[in-house]
């Protein structure tokens, strides 16, 4: 029943195909192909004929291989004449194994953890062909109500203090806000400060009891310690954090990615359960990472394990810091989704962060982490309104790739395929997942991948089957008599023929007859090209090579001729007009030329008076060459250098009908093809455009007068038949007293203008200057009085020996 379906399915591909005139090139790269298995692996499209070989087909067999155009699509095959339940062509699928729906899970109820489901299927396997993309949908539901447990990660270096008050109550405050969102959730936290070794710590022995400054009571230095385990309890919560002291150390980078991984790794420490898993990092600080260790002389790289005894962490001394990927990694691979909680001056360094390490986010926390409530609050709804989708390390030669449309109904591709945003609890999304195989491996032919979204523990297991060989390979037959005698082993209907055996049924044993005969007879004359290079030599025969187009093949009995090196015309082989044979196009009926490129129709050089090119050139090749340099365009009818049709009629208007012009023996000889119709109006003629032949015409005529006729007929030399309008229209004399009026009047407007325009200038200038006069008249006042600046002389002195004379 398969068979017949497959049958069914590959005989309507082939009447498609050719109903809607398909004709691509064969991609199935034929050269190199040499049995059914490397067929199907050339491309999805190509197939394989496993109709049994015969003398007369089309394989040419050498030893222990075949070189076979067996090889090629679908249509190609059935165009050949293979049967169709005799090709070879395996396609791809995908099968679910799991398939479970997602929950509908509501606000109150108990279902057991592993009794819920947000991701369906939940298994599958993909049987894929090489080229062929299986795609399968993945369905995401948030149940409502799912259980959350939250660590909170906080740095106790110093600064850190003020910040330590309000993080006291944080364990009920965030019970109660959390209640609206789950009634499964779940506090811890831990502390951090730095590695215990020079230079990040004092290691002065009373340094070490109190590292703060001026005896503020502080406890010793730790790098990581954990001092509550996840619990429902946040009265203990707030008791645990309550009892927790300051300390400090020497640099301001802190030991927070040290933290970081023994959280993530130290699953059972830290009491993770397979829920939503929410890690707050609270520091106002930097942080150290991979290479900062050898400060204080540790070079060994962090191996991402869980090093906890009572607590703490106790290696912190032995082993580097861990690097910002390997602790994107580890978060990653434990679903743990981190919200940054950092202070305003060290935000840009944890944006940056963010982007590194997935299913993250960052908010800015005040400076005594008063907001801390808030912000967590705010960044778990960031973080459950993004769906993003990540799959495993693919292996090698396998492409995938996903499309969604989310709640705008917008379709996404590529890496924006992979997420959808504004999600709530209750929505569900659907994303397409494609997988491709690129090649077969020769490892194995089946891998496992995961599929899951970002920060959830469920995942999708999806199976990958390459589908590498054909079913017909199972039934080979060694040494079967139909290979001539048992000379070879029929495989997939090719006889693949054994050592010393050549021929397309292993005919032609080698060791027998002279070699240097049968190659001399496919020569052609005294030629020393075996098969005319274009095929080859099997027992005094040539085979000749096929192209890689299907359309396009050697003939002749040494190959000697082809069907595709003809002329050309437009990209056309022999314009499309003819078949091309040996090299030389035969041409259609109504076509000629090397290249079939000549039709000898004459419709399209028929110009629009009937007459072939217009009469003024001839038809070649289906176009018009004028042979009156004056005509062009396809029918020769355009003369961008002769006179218009009004100019060409206007004389012979004038003569006929005003008696101007021409004498009267000159208008009877060049104007007797004039059918003339005489009208009182310009309204009563006829209207343009009745036919291509009427045209309307207005012309001058010496006395610049306007004749109005309208013509109905070809350009020139055939009977027309014209329209006149009776009398001519003919300009108005001047009116010699409204123009002598019209002149005088302006004269007097103009003079009396520029009289009173003169007037209001000399009536301006005389006031101006008379306030000056009167302005100068009035300084003139001082000169009258004594000047009051002016004191006399207080103190005279008489010279004694000045004597009147």
């Amino acid at each position: 029943m398969d068979l017949w379906l497959l049958s069914v399915e590959l005989f309507l591909c082939y009447l498609l195909n050719h109903v809607l005139g398909r004709q691509e090139p064969n991609k199935c790269h034929l050269p190199g192909v040499q049995s059914c298995q490397e067929c199907i692996q050339a491309g999805p499209d190509c197939g394989w004929c496993k109709k049994e070989a015969s003398k007369s087909s089309n394989d040419f067999l050498q030893e222990g291989q075949v070189v076979s155009d067996r090889c090629g699509e679908i249509v190609t095959l059935i165009d050949k004449g293979c049967p169709v339940h005799l090709i070879e062509n395996p396609r791809g699928s995908n099968v679910l194994l799991l398939n479970n729906e997602t929950t509908s899970r509501r606000k109150g109820q108990r279902e057991k953890l592993d009794e819920i489901t947000q991701l369906q299927p939940q298994k599958l396997v993909l049987n894929l062909r090489i080229g062929e993309p299986q795609t399968f949908e993945l369905k995401f539901k948030r149940a409502e109500d799912y259980p959350i447990d939250l660590y909170y990660l906080m740095d106790l270096s110093f600064s850190m203090e003020d910040d330590l008050v309000n993080i006291k109550k944080l364990g009920t405050d965030l019970m109660r806000e959390m209640k609206n969102i789950t009634d499964d959730f779940r506090i811890g936290f831990g502390s951090f400060v730095d590695k215990t070794v020079m230079p990040y710590i004092n290691t002065v022995p009373e340094k070490l009891k109190n590292p703060c400054p001026r005896n503020h009571p502080c406890t010793t230095p730790f790098s990581y310690k954990n001092v509550l385990s996840l619990t429902k309890n946040g009265s203990l919560f707030n008791e645990l954090v309550g009892n927790q002291q300051i300390s400090s150390n020497l640099d301001p980078p802190e030991g927070g990615l040290d933290a970081l991984m023994q959280s993530a790794v130290c699953t059972e420490h830290i009491g993770w359960r397979n829920v939503t898993r929410l890690l707050v990092f609270s520091t106002d600080a930097g942080f150290h990472f991979a290479g900062d260790g050898k400060l204080g002389g540790i070079v060994l790289p962090n191996d991402g394990k869980c090093h906890l005894e009572n607590g703490m962490y106790t290696l912190s001394h032995y082993y580097d810091y861990p690097s910002v990927a390997h602790i994107a990694e580890k978060l990653s691979e434990n679903n743990i989704q981190t919200i940054f909680a950092v202070t305003a001056d060290v935000l840009h360094l944890y944006e940056g962060l963010k982007h590194l390490i997935p299913k993250s986010a960052v908010g800015t926390l005040s400076h005594n982490s008063s907001n801390v409530l808030q912000l967590i609050i705010d960044a778990y709804y960031a973080l459950s309104s993004e769906i993003i989708m990540e799959n495993s390390k693919l292996p090698e030669g396998f492409k995938i790739n996903y499309t969604t449309f989310c709640k705008d109904n917008i379709l996404r591709t590529g890496e924006g395929g992979q997420r959808c945003s504004n999600i709530s609890i209750g929505d569900e999304v659907r994303f397409n997942i494609s997988v491709t195989a690129q090649k077969c491996l020769k490892d194995a032919d089946e891998f496992r991948i995961t599929v899951k979204p970002q920060g959830f523990k469920e995942e999708v297991e999806v199976l990958l089957r390459l589908i590498c060989q054909c079913e017909c390979e199972k039934d080979r037959i060694p040494d079967s008599p139909h290979c001539t005698n048992g000379s070879g082993a029929l495989e997939c209907g090719a006889c693949r023929c054994n050592k010393g055996h050549i021929g397309r049924l292993c005919e032609c044993d080698i060791n027998e007859g002279d070699p240097v005969d049968m190659i001399d007879l496919c020569r052609e004359g005294n030629s020393s090209e075996i098969c005319s290079n274009n095929g080859e030599c099997v027992c005094g025969e040539c085979i000749c090579h096929n192209y890689k187009n299907p359309a396009h093949f050697y003939s002749g009995k040494h190959c000697e001729c082809d069907n595709f090196r003809c002329d050309q015309y437009k990209g056309l082989r022999c314009a499309g007009n003819g078949n091309c044979e040996c090299g030389v196009c035969k041409c259609f009926p109504g076509f000629t030329g090397s290249a079939c490129d000549c039709p000898l129709d004459t419709v399209a050089c028929m110009a629009t008076n009937g007459h072939i090119c217009n009469g003024k050139g001839s038809c070649e090749c289906g176009r018009c060459t004028c042979t009156n340099s004056s005509f062009q365009g396809a029918t020769c009818e355009i003369c961008p250098s002769c006179p218009d049709v009004c100019t060409v009629h206007k004389a012979c208007v004038l003569c006929r009908v005003f008696n101007k012009g021409k004498t009267n023996e000159e208008c009877d000889s060049d104007c007797i093809y004039f059918n003339l119709t005489l009208v009182e109006d310009p309204r009563e003629l006829p209207q343009a455009g009745q036919s291509d032949s009427t045209h309307t015409c207005k012309e001058k005529d010496q006395d610049e007068c306007w004749v109005h006729f309208v013509y109905d007929g070809p350009y020139r030399g055939d009977q027309v038949h014209v329209h006149a309008v009776r009398k001519a229209e003919c300009p108005s004399g001047p009116d010699a007293v409204l123009i002598i009026t019209a002149t005088a009047g302006s004269i007097v407007a103009v003079g009396t203008a520029v009289i009173i325009i003169w007037k209001l200038v000399i009536i301006i200038h005389d006031k101006i200057e008379f306030a000056k006069f009167q302005k100068e008249q009035m300084k003139a006042k001082w000169d009258m009085d004594d000047n009051p600046i002016y004191k006399s002389a207080v103190t005279t002195v008489i010279n004694p020996k000045f004597k009147d004379s």
